[in-house]
């Protein structure tokens, strides 16, 4: 029966002989999400004896493919092959979009090269189907084809073309695409290039997407030209450019939409940008949008990045609806400001609430887990999954094992694995094989990648770059050299940086230090921090000056305001008593007002975590847990006089003080 919002669409009284008006009420039906609706109307316009023309299909199969009925489309297509039109070009093409729409995409090409006569508007629905359904593949063949029946692509072509690009971030075909697009006169429409803006973007190539930019007209770019290039920048991390434009955005009198302000607060989402994360947050408030669920989500999000879990806190109880995402992110800010009482609580009232803990927020609670090395709160989470069945899921089953292996515990890693049975991923041998090589088992991570390729596994770069670092800590450099080789000759994987960065480490632990640095010089990409990093890790092993000097150099002109770096290389200068050169990287440190953070050590005892820096006194067990670190000194320094030792420099009772001891080492 049709709903009194549908009736109100029926044309009744005006014109009801007329096909316009009863498309006009289905095209209404539509409009208001009334789609089963829609088809009703369609009905009663048949049982009236009106006959549909070319125009009543295309609004009729749009409402169709709304609706998620496994049988309508073969119903519909019989339905209208049965009338004049079904030659219709018009009529063609909107079968051809339901089709791919319903996900028939083999119907829809079907169709598609039965009809007498296609425009390039049919070429566009089976493009778009193609891409919408992930057959890339088979996209730019069909374009190819468009182009030999002499069809000139338009901009909704190019549009889409880019949009497959993008999915694959295949860049070298995107930057056909352009030119093809450009070719045909398309560079002018600023819908064609916000896209390419975009899909650069995406294919990690945010010079292009800068160009592309900067040559739409200043008077022509809209706020969808500001929010891509944004967006892109965002996604790169370049929040120093996200700025920039969104200063510039506003100078030209654009004004910010959601969009906008969600790719803001998603570039500010570190520790550094805390401030700006704030500013952008009263944009939201001033433009209304701090009430929409996925700013608040966002800002969620960006406050417990930047450490400031009281106002995450804040947003989520300002919060009137909630979804998992909310629970999920505020959950993660807990665990990682380490207040796992507070993190279990807040679980806790999830579970209570109508929002139920999915895969997603499993995940992303474990991943905080193995962030913090909250190994307890990772074992409670393992039980929840156990019990609500979550844990059959093959993405948790992997973060498992990543965070039992991180929080240093790698015999629950091994269970899970198990546990896994024919369920395996190459992501589960990866991450076996990364806890191993973390956890100090070299040659078991070796083993079991062994055990992998018997398997018929085949490795990708993350699971090289896990042996790598396994024969690295190791020490293992014949078994590096080999790895490296099978990588580049037998898998055909183009070593990243980061491989270079452990095979430079690996030469300089063993001591070959000018192997090391004509390795780095003969890379066929650009070195970055993390290989000339590597190298002068290396160097403060093997004191090694000359090389460290020059690696140094290096990492000064890629990173300036790096403490690390001047830290490392005074620390060098040290070991051979150069003062001179102590003294005058530390004036550098003073001149670039440079402060290297002091590490810190944390431990968990009864669910809170404590954190340690060098001398820090200011826990209010500080004088206790003093008096048992210098027991432990004594303890190592004189074995055989520990008794008397330990009486005489701590004033406590003996069976006391073991008992701390033991304490210290079982929390620890």
């Amino acid at each position: 029966m049709i709903s009194g919002r549908a009736l109100n669409t029926v044309p009744s009284i005006v014109n009801p002989s007329k096909v316009a008006s009863w498309n006009c009420a289905i095209r209404a039906a539509i409009g208001n999400g009334l789609h089963r609706e829609a088809l009703l109307i369609y009905r009663r316009m048949r049982q009236a004896g009106i006959q549909p023309d070319h125009l009543t299909f295309p609004f009729f199969l749009k409402a169709c493919s709304r609706l998620s009925d496994i049988f309508l489309p073969g119903v519909i297509h019989t339905h209208i092959l049965k009338c004049p039109l079904s030659s219709n070009v018009f009529v063609g093409t909107a079968m051809v979009d339901f089709y791919a729409k319903c996900q028939q995409i083999d119907h829809a090409q079907q169709l598609f090269d039965e009809m007498p006569l296609r425009d390039v508007a049919a070429w566009n629905a089976l493009i778009m189907g193609l891409v919408d359904t992930g057959s890339h593949g088979r996209v730019f063949l069909l374009f190819k084809k468009m182009r030999l029946d002499e069809r000139h692509p338009d901009s909704v072509t190019i549009i889409v073309l880019t949009r497959s690009c993008a999915q694959n971030k295949n860049v070298g075909v995107l930057k056909a695409v352009h030119s093809i697009g450009f070719a045909s006169g398309l560079g002018v429409d600023l819908s064609v290039c916000n896209t390419w803006i975009a899909a650069y973007a995406k294919c990690d190539d945010l010079t292009s997407a800068e160009s592309v930019f900067n040559e739409i007209p200043l008077s022509q770019r809209s706020v969808v030209s500001w929010n891509s290039i944004i967006a892109g920048c965002a996604y790169h991390g370049r929040s120093e450019k996200v700025s920039a434009y969104f200063q510039n955005m506003r100078d030209d009198d654009i004004k910010a939409d959601l969009s906008t302000v969600l790719s803001l607060l998603s570039s500010f989402a570190h520790s550094e940008a805390l401030i700006q994360g704030r500013i952008i947050h009263s944009l939201a408030i001033k433009a209304g949008f701090d009430l929409d669920i996925t700013i608040s989500n966002t800002l969620i999000l960006l406050y417990s990045n930047c450490g400031d879990i009281i106002a995450a806190r804040y947003c989520f109880d300002s919060m009137l609806e909630r979804t998992s995402v909310s629970w999920t992110a505020v959950i993660t800010g807990y665990v990682k400001a380490l207040n796992l009482s507070e993190a279990m609580n807040l679980f806790h009232s999830m579970e209570n609430s109508e929002v139920r803990a999915d895969a997603i927020t499993m995940i992303s609670i474990l991943s905080a887990c193995s962030r913090t090395g909250s190994l307890e709160f990772g074992r409670s989470m393992e039980r929840y999954s156990t019990s609500s069945g979550i844990a059959e899921n093959d993405l948790v089953c992997n973060a498992l094992i990543d965070m039992y292996a991180k929080c240093g515990s790698i015999t629950d890693a091994r269970r899970v694995f198990a546990s896994m049975n024919e369920r395996k991923t190459l992501v589960s041998w990866t991450a076996l094989i990364a806890g191993y090589a973390m956890n100090g088992d070299f040659i078991g991570a070796l083993n079991l990648f062994s055990q992998m390729l018997e398997l018929q596994y085949e490795p990708n770069h993350v699971t090289f770059l896990a042996v790598l670092q396994a024969c690295t800590h190791g020490g293992l450099l014949e078994e590096g050299w080999k790895l490296f080789d099978m990588m580049r000759i037998v898998y055909c994987l183009e070593p990243r940086l980061e491989h270079y960065a452990c095979m430079s480490d690996l030469l300089g632990r063993r001591g070959k230090i000018k192997e090391a640095l004509k390795f780095i010089e003969e890379m066929p990409i650009e070195p970055d921090c993390g290989v000339w990093g590597a190298l002068l890790g290396s160097c403060i092993i093997q004191r090694e000056t000359e090389v460290g000097e020059y690696a140094a150099s290096r990492l000064f002109q890629l990173e300036p305001d790096a403490a690390s770096s001047y830290v490392a290389m005074a620390n060098i200068y040290a070991s051979k008593e150069r003062w001179d050169g102590v003294a005058e990287l530390r004036m550098m440190m003073r001149r670039k007002k440079l402060k290297k953070a002091a590490g810190q050590s944390i431990v968990q005892v009864n669910g809170k975590a404590h954190g340690f820096t060098v001398e820090d006194r200011v826990h209010p067990e500080g004088s206790n847990i003093y008096g048992v670190l210098d027991c432990l000194t004594l303890h190592m320094k004189e074995e055989d006089n520990l008794d008397n030792e330990m009486e005489c420099n701590m004033n406590l009772p003996l069976p006391l003080c073991k008992f701390e001891i033991q304490r210290s080492i079982y929390h620890v």
